[in-house]
């Protein structure tokens, strides 16, 4: 299955409902963007449903979140109610990435070929332990996911529209050492 890298009404995940501010009817907004401000720049923000859940009038920033005055206020308890709710927005909503920049949802679900195009598996998650991106993998052949660091030397082809992503030298990745010995990265 190759996965679309922008099939319509695909929603992306840009921050979380932290309760009411208040009792004007304000609420707020803890943004999960790389800029916490970008949250806001890419129109009403959604729930799980592709339903306008807010749209912000005003956001102005907080202790580790922003208070937001929406164009539709609810009473304390209704926001407080929707406190950990997940707030989207459409994929369609982001620019297009740089070459050689991806979105962590365009990679989610690609298929991990080897060197030689033999499938390997397929990429679960993108993690960031705090030394740089991480793909886990599902391996193929079922069992413990692969975390393979993501780089132009451990993955040197990435291919949005055939849906793959090349991985060198996995069986040292997948190994119980979780590396390649030293000397020995590709």
């Amino acid at each position: 299955m190759v996965k679309d890298s922008n099939p319509a009404g695909r929603l992306i995940v840009v921050g979380v409902v932290k309760g009411a501010h208040g009792v004007r009817g304000d609420v707020r907004v803890k943004p999960f963007t790389e800029d916490p401000n970008a949250c806001f720049d890419y129109g009403p923000l959604l729930d799980a449903d592709g339903d306008i859940l807010i749209e912000p009038v005003s956001a102005r920033p907080a202790k580790d979140h922003f208070i937001v005055r929406p164009t539709r206020t609810r009473q304390k308890e209704e926001w407080d109610a929707l406190k950990g709710a997940k707030l989207y927005v459409p994929r369609e909503a982001f620019d297009a990435p740089d070459d050689d920049e991806f979105y962590i949802e365009d990679l989610v679900g690609l298929q991990v070929v080897s060197e030689g195009g033999e499938p390997i598996g397929r990429i679960k998650a993108v993690q960031d332990y705090g030394a740089g991106d991480l793909l886990e993998i599902a391996p193929k052949q079922g069992g413990k996911s692969v975390l393979v660091p993501f780089s132009r030397e451990t993955t040197p082809d990435i291919n949005l529209e055939a849906g793959s992503v090349t991985v060198l030298d996995f069986p040292a990745w997948a190994d119980e050492s979780g590396a390649p010995e030293k000397g020995n990265t590709p």
